[in-house]
C-alpha cells in the first residue's frame, strides 16, 4: 500500500514501513509526501524501516512564518439531526443527569446520586490541596463541563471545606440562570443523600423531554486519536478529516487537540490559520507545550508509545503527520486554551496533551457534543460525551467489537460515515462506551499537591 507518489516507503499489511528503494545513511524517510525522519544506516530496497534504522529530524523550539494556504469553504447547511434545545439556546444530543463533585472527597456521594438518577458522576481526584494554576485549571474545567449541553440537568455536589468552594465555583459558572442546575453542600445537609435525591428529582422534572430537528450547523465534534498504528494516517484519520470538512461546510464545528501530536506537522495547521492573529495563537500553543516539556527536563520529540511503535509508527513526525489529518483541509478559525469553551464555528485547535482522558475531557469542557476517537490498537476508554471509536483496521474492529463503533478500513465512504455520525447525534446509534457505561474525566495537572 503506497501513501503518496513521492514516498520512498510503502505500508504493508502489518502496518509497518518497507523501503521502496535504497535509502542511504542520512537520507530522508518520506511518508505522506513529507520527511518523517532520516536513516541512521544504509537501508536496502524492501528492508523494514523502523526505530532500528530511522531517527527523528525534529529538534528544539522553532520559529515560524505565516504563509497562508487555505480555501474558505462555502456554507451550505442541508442536514439536520434530532437534538434537545436548551433554555440557554444550546443544543444537546443526550439528556443525561451529570453529578459534578467540586472536590474528590464527595466523589462516592456523587457516584451514588448519579446511580439513583441513571446519570453520570464526573469523578476526579482534585478540588483541594492544589496551588495556583492547577487549582484554577480544576475549577475552570469543572465549571465548563457544567455548561456542556449534553447534560439535561446538573447537580453540583460540594463538601463545604475545600479550596474549590461552592461560592467561588458559582462565580466561575458565570450566568447559569438558564441552566437546569442545582447545588448540594454536603456538610450543611442533614442526610446529604436524601437531599441530593430531592434535587435530582427536581432536575429530572425540569429536563427538556423531546428531541426536535436541529441543523447540522449546531453540531460540535471533537477529534482525538489513541493507540495509533501504521494505518491511522491512511484510513481512520483521513475519514475523520473528510467528516470535519463536511461538517464545516454545513456551518458546524470541529475541534482538534493533542498538541504534542502536532509537533512535526504543525506548519500544515499554521498555514491554514484564518489570519495572523490566529496564527500567533497557534504558534504560542505549540511553543508553550514545548517549553512545558523543557521545564520538566523531558525530550520534546520522544512521543510515540510502545504500542504506537509496535503498530508501525516510528517517529513523532510519522505520528503527527497522520494525526493532523483528522483536521481535514478547512481553515483554522480559532485556537482555545485548555479549559476554554467554544465561541467560533469551523475548525478549532484546542490546547491539550496527547493523554486520552485529559484531552477528551478538554473537548467535553469546550462544549463538544461527541468525539471521534480513532484507534489502531484499541482501548475501552470513553469520555462523558459519546465517544465514537473508529478502527483503523478491520482486524481490530472484528476482534474488539465491544469497543469499536466503526471500521474505517472496511467502510471508508464519507457519506456512510456522515450518516452514522448523524444517527449517533440523534440518539439512534448508541456508542460502545455508552453501552459499556465507560464515561470518565481527567484534569491536567502541572504543579505540586499539598
Amino acid at each position: 500500500m503506497i501513501i503518496h507518489e513521492k514516498d520512498n516507503v510503502e505500508i504493508r499489511n502489518d502496518g509497518h514501513k518497507y523501503a521502496r528503494c535504497s535509502i542511504p545513511c542520512g537520507g530522508k524517510i518520506i511518508k505522506y509526501g513529507m520527511p518523517i525522519g532520516s536513516a541512521v544506516s544504509n537501508i536496502d530496497c524492501g528492508e523494514h524501516v523502523h526505530t532500528h534504522n530511522c531517527k527523528t529530524g525534529l529538534d528544539g523550539i522553532l520559529e515560524y512564518t505565516y504563509t497562508p494556504d487555505f480555501t474558505v469553504p462555502e456554507i451550505a447547511c442541508t442536514r439536520t439531526f434530532k437534538g434537545f434545545r436548551r433554555a440557554d439556546g444550546q443544543v444537546g444530543i443526550r439528556n443525561d443527569i451529570w453529578v459534578i463533585p467540586t472536590v474528590a472527597c464527595v466523589n462516592k456521594l456523587a457516584v451514588k446520586l448519579a446511580a439513583f438518577a441513571g446519570g453520570v458522576a464526573l469523578e476526579h481526584p482534585y478540588g483541594c490541596s492544589q496551588l495556583g494554576e492547577d487549582h484554577e485549571t480544576t475549577a475552570n474545567v469543572l465549571a465548563a463541563l457544567a455548561h456542556n449541553p449534553n447534560a439535561g440537568g446538573v447537580l453540583i455536589v460540594a463538601l463545604g471545606c475545600e479550596n474549590n468552594t461552592l461560592e467561588s465555583f458559582k462565580k466561575r459558572l458565570g450566568d447559569y440562570s438558564k441552566l437546569n442546575i442545582e447545588f448540594l453542600l454536603a456538610q450543611d445537609a442533614g442526610d446529604e443523600f436524601l437531599e441530593g435525591k430531592k434535587l435530582i428529582e427536581k432536575l429530572q422534572n425540569n429536563c427538556v423531554k423531546e428531541r426536535s430537528d436541529i441543523p447540522a450547523s449546531e453540531l460540535k465534534v471533537g477529534l482525538k486519536c489513541g493507540g495509533s498504528d501504521g494505518f491511522s494516517g491512511l484510513t481512520a484519520n483521513p475519514l475523520c478529516g473528510r467528516f470535519s470538512d463536511w461538517l464545516v461546510r454545513q456551518g458546524g464545528t470541529t475541534v482538534l487537540t493533542e498538541v504534542p501530536e502536532m509537533f512535526g506537522a504543525e506548519t500544515l495547521l499554521f498555514n491554514r490559520c484564518i489570519n495572523k492573529n490566529i496564527f500567533d495563537k497557534a504558534v504560542k500553543m505549540v511553543n508553550d507545550f514545548k517549553s512545558y516539556y523543557e521545564k520538566h527536563g523531558q525530550v520534546i520529540y520522544e512521543n510515540p508509545s510502545p504500542g504506537n511503535k509496535a503498530g508501525g509508527i516510528t517517529t513523532l513526525e510519522d505520528k503527527s503527520l497522520g494525526c493532523v489529518q483528522k483536521g481535514g483541509s478547512s481553515p483554522v478559525m480559532d485556537v482555545l486554551a485548555y479549559g476554554e469553551r467554544l465561541e467560533t464555528k469551523g475548525l478549532n485547535l484546542l490546547s491539550g496533551p496527547g493523554n486520552d482522558p485529559i484531552a477528551a475531557t478538554a473537548l467535553a469542557a469546550a462544549g463538544c457534543h461527541l468525539m471521534l476517537f480513532t484507534t489502531g490498537r484499541g482501548t475501552p476508554f470513553g469520555s462523558v460525551i459519546p465517544t465514537v471509536k473508529v478502527a483503523t483496521n478491520t482486524t481490530l474492529a472484528e476482534n474488539k467489537s465491544n469497543w469499536i463503533d466503526y471500521d474505517a478500513m472496511k467502510y471508508p465512504d464519507t457519506e456512510r460515515f456522515v450518516d452514522y455520525i448523524m444517527k449517533a447525534a440523534s440518539g439512534e446509534e448508541v456508542t460502545a462506551n455508552e453501552r459499556n457505561d465507560f464515561r470518565e474525566i481527567a484534569i491536567f495537572k502541572s504543579g505540586v499537591t499539598l
